[in-house]
């Protein structure tokens, strides 16, 4: 008996060194070295913190570029997504509730052109990029309101794609926030 306890007990004492005390100390370490020192990464605009670089934000007026829905209002205290299947008739119909309000808006669309992104929650309920193609097809509304050439806000897209890292890993990306600031400050 004796020969089982006494490694069993060192070996929980080594455990909750490592686990308890060393690896949540060399997380917090890790998370002070990255941007925002572990706080998140803000993003200000004339030294006014307007938003996360990782949370998204709802945006619904027409002169901006709308982002993903979420299932959560944006509420980073209470990230989730929708829990609705594909085929739940409340998640169809918000779905295709969407679908009708960027028709509405995009006049010039087709059903079948609108990516996913723009219709469908993310898993957090927080993010804060759309796809390049998601954007692409908002540019001729927000020229249109903002008067400005499509030219000008399309080079503007063009400079807010984030390219996946190291050219494979992940999908190209926009941040919605940052697209729209740079939006505002555009002439």
């Amino acid at each position: 008996m004796k020969t089982f306890i006494i490694p069993a007990i060192r070996l929980t004492i080594v455990l909750t060194i490592l686990l308890c005390v060393i690896y949540p100390l060399s997380i917090m370490l890790i998370g002070k070295a990255s941007k925002g020192a572990g706080n998140g990464e803000t993003i200000s605009v004339n030294g006014k913190v307007v938003g996360y670089a990782n949370i998204g934000q709802s945006f619904t007026k027409p002169q901006y570029f709308w982002g993903r829905p979420s299932a959560v209002a944006y509420n980073a205290a209470g990230s989730a997504g929708s829990n609705k299947g594909p085929s739940n008739p409340d998640y169809l119909k918000d779905v295709s509730n969407r679908i009708d309000t960027l028709l509405k808006y995009h006049p010039y669309l087709k059903r079948s052109d609108i990516p996913a992104d723009l219709v469908t929650a993310s898993g957090s309920g927080l993010d804060p990029d759309i796809s390049p193609d998601a954007a692409k097809i908002q540019i001729k509304r927000v020229a249109e309101y903002r008067k400005l050439d499509e030219q000008k806000v399309a080079a503007l897209l063009n400079n807010q794609i984030e390219k996946p890292l190291l050219g494979m890993f992940g999908p190209s990306k926009v941040n919605v926030l940052r697209l729209n600031i740079a939006l505002d400050q555009l002439k």
